[in-house]
């Protein structure tokens, strides 16, 4: 057998968001001669002994990478992720980083797959739209160009029964224009589930097959917004990953774009702040408005500091806030639902984090024999097995070629 160099090992283990007391035990490295498996595992990482076959081919699984990617002669390249949009805090986690790049290679994989399906279709249709746009163009310009394509009411957006229904209504639009709606935040795993403070959305901007991924970590009223967000990076034609910041250029005009779809100016100066309002009072106008409206409550705040209504020590303030309520309301949630016990289906879960784009194309790809059943999971996320029941019910657009 090829030497196997350590710093790949490592690497490999790394990339995949584990540390090495968890790679130990997901690669099923037990004690031998009084060494515990992580420490086994650091000596097969410095090269003291070498890792046998049937060792290489669980790491390979665990760690998500082909076999063969063991057998190079060193690490390579880290991959791209298009361009970062975001700004990290400081002390942010190697880990978590670790994480998303393993997350991003799995959606540039299902979205390779995809494309390449469409494209072996006679007549395949490229979106024009993505990529048509410019930051020089302005704010108003790229907002009229979505209103106009996605046909969004605001009526009906904000007649929707939650936040949830909202988000439906909205995806289904995009969707509807060619692009894929996904919503995932780990790798199959709440273990290795990614805060907003990691990412908050994904862009691919490919006009045969361009994906869009929401954190799904997020409040409910965020999802409409940050797609709006993403929908305005597929127009300018950048692919890459972005955060909760305000810092970057290309950051502030995407959410200027998101912000006046879901809550047009002219609408906004309608509300008033009274003059010295509390951080209470504060926090109560900013809630009373964007409840009705379906929109994120941190959205409005930095709304109104942009126009000068509030200061940046009351936008921040009241973001805080509102986060911690988020926090709070979210953990009562999940307590509740574990003392109910039980919880959704799997599959009714699984089909609404794919949308029903992805779902649709795959389920019409696979029939048409365009894809083997094995390419459909991975295009799905589920295994070759459960394609066939994940797609039974199955109701969504499927992507045609033209």
């Amino acid at each position: 057998m090829p030497n196997v160099n350590p710093e790949i090992l490592r690497w490999a283990r790394e990339t995949a968001g584990l540390t090495i007391e968890e790679a130990a035990v997901r690669i099923a490295l037990g004690a031998a001669r009084g060494i515990d498996g992580a420490q086994r595992l650091a000596a097969l990482e410095t090269g003291e002994f070498a890792p046998t076959r049937p060792l290489l081919v669980r790491m390979a699984k665990q760690y998500r990478r082909p076999l063969l990617t063991f057998y190079l002669a060193a690490p390579p390249v880290k991959g791209n992720r298009g361009q970062d949009f975001r700004t990290l805090p400081q002390g942010s986690s190697a880990e978590d980083e670790a994480v998303l790049d393993v997350l991003l290679r799995d959606i540039v994989a299902r979205q390779s797959l995809v494309r390449a399906a469409l494209e072996d279709e006679d007549d395949r249709l490229l979106l024009s739209w993505v990529g048509s746009a410019t930051m020089d163009a302005g704010v108003e310009t790229l907002v009229s160009a979505i209103r106009g394509a996605l046909g969004i009411d605001l009526t009906v957006f904000r007649a929707a029964r939650s936040a949830d229904e909202s988000f439906r209504v909205l995806r289904e639009s995009v969707e509807a224009l060619g692009a894929f709606v996904i919503l995932a935040s780990n790798l199959g795993s709440h273990h290795t589930s990614l805060g907003i403070d990691v990412f908050r959305g994904i862009a691919v901007a490919d006009p045969v097959a361009p994906f869009v991924v929401v954190n799904d970590q997020d409040s409910r009223t965020a999802w409409s917004f940050t797609l709006l967000h993403e929908v305005a990076h597929l127009w300018l034609g950048f692919t890459g990953v972005s955060g909760g910041t305000f810092d970057r250029e290309i950051e502030r005009f995407c959410n200027q774009v998101a912000s006046e779809i879901l809550l047009p100016t002219q609408e906004l100066q309608e509300l008033t702040v009274p003059a010295g309002a509390s951080s209470a009072q504060l926090e109560a106008v900013i809630s009373e408005y964007a409840a009705p409206r379906k929109v994120s409550r941190s959205m409005l705040a930095y709304r109104l500091y942009v126009r000068k209504v509030i200061t940046e020590q009351q936008w921040r303030a009241a973001t805080s806030a509102f986060h911690a309520q988020w926090i709070l309301q979210r953990d009562h949630a999940r307590a509740r639902a574990q003392g109910a016990g039980g919880g959704p289906d799997y599959y009714v879960v699984h089909r609404h984090h794919l949308g029903g784009a992805l779902l649709g194309t795959a389920t019409r790809l696979l029939s048409a024999g365009a894809l083997t059943t094995v390419k459909a999971g991975q295009i799905l996320g589920v295994k070759p097995n459960n394609v066939r029941q994940l797609m039974a019910g199955a109701s969504g657009p499927s992507r045609r070629a033209g």
